[in-house]
């Protein structure tokens, strides 16, 4: 035992510096995604400044580096939408201001004009995230335009702006694209594993209390508000997931087989299944919050002891989900397998054995007909949840043997 013992890891600055820096290094995970977007975003700016201020010896370079930094999101699909949607901002932007600044000169009330306008058009949904730089844009403009001699001047600074924000969001769309373009796989299995370790961890804590017939009003309300907070996990997975599909959009990373065939249908799949599962175990936990106190007696153990084996069994379901892993999947399809087929044979004995006690179940003043339902309705979709990653794993096999 001694052998096996290990160093406890170091609180201090420095250890968590080499623990974070331990996990960039090794497999792709939030750090490494960092360390790809403060390298890249600092490629974007260097390009960009160095075509600005070298090359093209703008008066305003810094236009150019700050625009592609923007630029560096999070999937190549969102590097395009922004980048059109920034530059149409900044079109616009300065186009009010030009207008007005010709027609009025640069006075106080053509300041005031010219950002009532312009936070009018930042309004327009199609710009998006990007309409407040319609007012950015157009008080740069005007400060270069009360800074410019002429009006041939003006006109070339005004026009500079806009091409050094074209010139920058080009080059961090290109850097987006070309270098480690993002693919966010992990991010949907990421999601899956939360919200199924979360379910997994709540069912862990009910079945042992429900299996010594231990149901206080205290220990039910804490499993019914962690349930709730289950709930909010679904629309981070969603989230996750959605980004993981529109990373494939513009990625020329999708062309090598290795990420041809991901749909990501399984995946949607599985997260709707478990998202009905996470309604089903809070209504379960709602009902068991309710219990009414004068429910006692033989029959009412039994009941919760066979409950508790069934939950058991679908505890041990989430448990193998919270560790889904594509690279492993056929092997994990088989467990599950496995785990549904205990898991059925658990809720046939609940069934079985409630239908011959004399409990109410047909009562829908009394607990046990709804605990029995919603029983069926989770088996169900932990079953579909089994039954779809084998689907995935069976048509990856197919398109291995035909390709």
């Amino acid at each position: 035992m001694g052998g096996d013992q290990r160093e406890p890891a170091g609180t201090g600055r420095g250890a968590r510096i080499q623990q974070w820096w331990a996990r960039a290094k090794g497999s792709p995970g939030h750090e490494r995604h960092i360390l790809d977007m403060i390298g890249k975003s600092t490629l974007a700016a260097a390009l960009s400044w160095y075509v600005a201020h070298d090359l093209m010896a703008a008066a305003s370079p810094a236009f150019a580096p700050f625009s592609a930094v923007l630029m560096i999101q999070v999937t190549v699909y969102q590097s395009l939408l922004q980048s059109l949607r920034y530059v149409g901002a900044v079109c616009a932007g300065v186009l009010v201001q030009a207008a007005l600044g010709f027609l009025a000169g640069p006075d106080l009330v053509t300041f005031v004009l010219v950002v009532l306008i312009a936070m009018v058009i930042g309004r327009w949904r199609r710009l998006g995230e990007q309409g407040h730089q319609v007012v950015t844009a157009a008080l740069f403009a005007f400060s270069t335009y009360v800074a410019s001699s002429g009006n041939l001047q003006r006109l070339e600074q005004l026009g500079q702006i806009i091409l050094l924000v074209a010139i920058g969001c080009a080059i961090g769309v290109l850097v987006n694209l070309t270098l480690f373009p993002p693919m966010r796989y992990r991010g949907a299995e990421e999601g899956i594993r939360n919200l199924a370790h979360a379910l997994c961890d709540l069912i862990g804590d009910v079945y042992p209390a429900l299996r010594e017939g231990e149901l206080e009003e205290e220990r039910t309300g804490r499993w019914r508000a962690r349930a709730a907070q289950t709930t909010s996990i679904v629309g981070q997975a969603r989230s996750a997931l959605d980004t993981a599909v529109e990373a494939k959009y513009y990625n020329p990373w999708r062309l090598l087989p290795s990420h041809r065939d991901r749909d990501f249908s399984g995946y949607r799949q599985v997260l709707e299944a478990l998202e009905r599962v996470t309604y089903q175990v809070a209504s379960m936990t709602r009902t068991l919050d309710q219990w009414p106190g004068d429910e006692t007696g033989a029959d009412r153990d039994s009941f919760l002891h066979d409950y508790a084996d069934l939950l058991e069994a679908l505890g041990e379901i989430t448990r193998q989900l919270s560790r889904i892993d594509e690279r492993h999947l056929t092997e994990q399809s088989a467990e599950l397998c496995r785990a549904a087929e205990a898991a059925q044979h658990k809720r046939t004995s609940l069934v079985e054995n409630a239908q011959r006690t004399d409990l109410a179940l047909s009562d829908p003043s009394r607990p046990y007909g709804i605990l029995l339902a919603e029983a069926l309705r989770l088996m169900e979709e932990a079953q579909h949840t089994c039954d779809v990653i084998q689907h995935t794993v069976d048509h990856a096999g197919d398109t291995h043997r035909t390709g």
